[in-house]
């Protein structure tokens, strides 16, 4: 199904529908301020399990993030979070960044690698964070790729609804996609790190 939601006029009944078929399982791709996202609650392993398939990894190794709809959130899912790095979020998000921070007991086993961390984004995109404060927890997020390898990621929705239509229960069209991903920071050392360069740069928020 292809939803049309407005970012700047988001129609609530449309939003209960997304938030209704995660509750129950499904699986949604949404828009976010960088490129679009793939995502289900994170409480359903079953859920999460597919998005393993149609992203061909073990559920083991995955490197999944989690949406959250601000910094009061992050604090429910992550672990001594020292002043510094939560300053350097305060500054950053919401944005295009993807930070890495040591997980707590919050975080379902699932997500639970070596290195107990996990992947936290504040997107600066209405709609995914209205997903997350109407749905009461975060949700994955992971990047729709196109299946060219010249291309990285599919940017218009259309396009996207024709190439997963049989894998996912919505899609939502909340605009064009960006064709950039989250700069991605590691925090859990003593210092933060740049583990990929996006959209996001460090440099303007220090």
């Amino acid at each position: 199904m292809l939803i049309d939601i407005f970012p700047h006029n988001i129609d609530m009944r449309k939003m209960k529908q997304v938030v209704d078929c995660l509750r129950d399982g499904g699986l949604v791709i949404y828009p976010t301020d960088t490129v679009y996202g793939l995502g289900c609650d994170i409480f359903n392993k079953e859920a999460v399990e597919k998005i393993c398939r149609i992203k061909k990894v073990k559920l083991e190794k995955m490197n999944f993030s989690f949406i959250c709809n601000d910094l009061s959130h992050i604090s429910d899912y992550t672990l001594n979070v020292n002043t510094p790095t939560y300053k350097l979020m305060k500054r950053c998000l919401p944005g295009p960044f993807t930070f890495i921070l040591k997980a707590n007991s919050a975080v379902p086993k699932l997500f639970k690698n070596q290195k107990k961390t996990i992947g936290i984004r504040v997107p600066d995109n209405d709609i995914a964070r209205m997903i997350v404060t109407e749905l009461g927890n975060p949700i994955i997020t992971t990047s729709v790729h196109h299946d060219d390898e010249v291309i990285d990621y599919i940017t218009d929705p259309d396009a996207i609804y024709q190439h997963y239509k049989n894998e996912v229960d919505i899609v939502i069209n909340g605009g064009p996609g960006g064709y950039r991903p989250s700069t991605v920071i590691d925090c859990t050392g003593d210092e933060p790190v740049v583990l990929r360069e996006g959209i996001g740069i460090l440099e303007d928020h220090l």
